[in-house]
């Protein structure tokens, strides 16, 4: 940005989206614009990071993130910031400052990293780390221009699990997703009928306390 013209960014809040079809946060982001002339518009666009390192984590909760940092040991060289997900949205114009919701759409599918994290943690909060860019209109003296957002425009923010944990059992109460191979799936369904089990979580669970040699 030139010297007369600086933009801000401030994460404000997350909430679980109420009206979403699919599992959805929405984050509300504050923007502080110093210029000359009214902003135009704000094509926005966000990179939301996990900080693990960030927070201290229970024996229960590091038995859950196992898989993606090993042991407790390895957790100084492998509990490194990594990438929950791009998002984007337009904000209309503004003079001086204004606040957006930030569309942060989720899934609960325990194959994406993002998920296997979010699911070990019980309580405390998300240590997230938000990363602005984009393109800035404005209408100058000799009409509109365009500026890019600078590289060093982020923000950090803790969303308490609660709010991920709301949005889930609103969504799947008391379940979650598991991908399976299509020809997994048709084993598991063949065992479930021809035990007569009413739903493949009976299937599963018979085939979690039956020793692998009774299987059938």
């Amino acid at each position: 940005m030139s010297p007369a013209y600086s933009i801000t960014f401030a994460v404000l809040g997350i909430r679980p989206e109420p009206y979403a079809i699919g599992p959805a946060l929405s984050a509300r982001v504050g923007i502080a614009a110093l210029a000359e002339e009214p902003v135009h518009a704000i094509a926005l666009r966000a990179q939301v990071r996990f900080e693990p390192n960030r927070r201290p984590y229970t024996d229960a909760e590091g038995s859950g993130l196992l898989e993606l940092f090993g042991t407790r040991e390895r957790w100084r060289d492998t509990q490194r910031s990594f990438l929950w997900m791009h998002t984007t949205t337009m904000v209309p114009g503004f003079t001086g400052g204004t606040e957006v919701d930030l569309p942060l759409p989720c899934t609960f599918d325990l194959e994406v990293t993002g998920s296997k994290y979010l699911h070990a943690l019980r309580d405390g909060t998300v240590p997230l780390l938000f990363l602005f860019s984009g393109t800035v209109f404005f209408r100058g003296a000799s009409g509109f221009a365009v500026q890019q957002i600078p590289w060093d425009r982020d923000d950090r923010f803790d969303m308490p699990v609660a709010v991920w944990r709301q949005l889930m059992d609103t969504h799947y109460p008391h379940t979650g997703w598991v991908r399976l191979r299509r020809d997994t799936v048709d084993d598991l369904t063949a065992y479930k009928a021809a035990h007569g089990f009413l739903d493949y979580d009976q299937a599963v669970t018979e085939l979690l306390s039956t020793p692998s040699r009774e299987r059938s």
